[in-house]
């Protein structure tokens, strides 16, 4: 099993970005995305920016794709997917139907992101048929959910499993950080780039509950699957995603890389509940 890098789903400015991506390229990652996957108001990078960037680590040796949008919320939006789609150098991901139409429509190959919602093997093959070649799971199911689908047949297609990161749970047409703020989406100044790892919103004990990223809302706890890779190897699953919160998820990739999970700080802050069909902030 391979590990790939998620997209980087917060907002930073653009000389912390060029860094972060400069030091995947010296890493061992095989797999990278990037590309704005939340908000389309976040301008510190342009998509000429992320093609610089995309080949740069393609020159380094890394398979690139570029992830397009998850909450589509004006035409204008879809017609920068489209030319997202139709870059002529790299396959996309698809993080909404619109993105996979538009792959269609032009009979381009995609990868299906993880907040398109895929619940049985006739969606999937349905998507296969449409172009897709690789799944990444959406993160509410589970490892019985997966081993069933993946048992049923084998898939022509490629499986992802979002292993370490902040969950990505819901996406609104309202922006909770720009409301937390005191101003309205319209307005917001960019204000989320003061949160370089979201906003932690807690429960009125003061227990960590939810992690607000814009319009995004993610999970507090940090998903760790480590433990699971060689199960995860075993049952056929092709990539173990790490989604980046900070410079040191590039090593943490790495190390995961050299099957050196125990690495892998699994603390009170980090959860697997629904690998297991449990609560998804669980820790099993």
């Amino acid at each position: 099993m391979k590990v790939s890098l998620g997209p980087l789903l917060y907002c930073w400015p653009k000389e912390s970005v060029i860094e972060f991506y400069q030091s995947v390229a010296q890493s061992n990652i095989p797999l990278v995305y990037l590309g704005e996957v939340i908000c389309s108001r976040r301008r510190e990078l342009k998509f000429s920016d992320y093609m610089a960037l995309a080949n740069m680590l393609r020159e380094s040796g890394k398979e690139v794709v570029i992830s397009t949008l998850a909450l589509l919320e004006a035409p204008s939006e879809y017609t920068e997917i489209k030319k997202q789609v139709d870059n002529g150098e790299f396959i996309i991901e698809a993080n909404d139907m619109g993105a996979v139409q538009a792959a269609k429509e032009l009979n381009l190959p995609f990868v299906c992101g993880p907040t398109v919602n895929n619940y049985n093997l006739a969606s999937l093959k349905k998507l296969q048929e449409w172009g897709m070649q690789r799944f990444v799971m959406p993160v509410e199911l589970s490892k019985n959910w997966l081993s069933h689908v993946l048992s049923e047949e084998t898939p022509a297609f490629e499986v992802e499993v979002f292993g370490h990161g902040f969950l990505p749970l819901a996406l609104s047409a309202r922006c909770f950080t720009a409301r937390h703020k005191g101003l309205t989406k319209d307005k917001c100044q960019t204000i989320c780039i003061e949160n370089p790892a979201g906003l932690l919103a807690q429960t009125q004990e003061s227990q960590p509950l939810l992690r607000l990223n814009g319009i995004q809302t993610q999970s507090a706890a940090c998903i760790d699957l480590s433990p699971e890779l060689a199960s995860m190897t075993q049952m056929g699953i092709d990539y173990f995603r790490v989604s980046p919160s900070s410079m040191e998820s590039v090593s943490l990739a790495d190390k995961l890389l050299e099957k050196q999970s125990n690495l892998i700080i699994s603390d009170a802050a980090s959860c697997n509940g629904y690998w297991h069909q449990e609560a998804g902030f669980n820790k099993v």
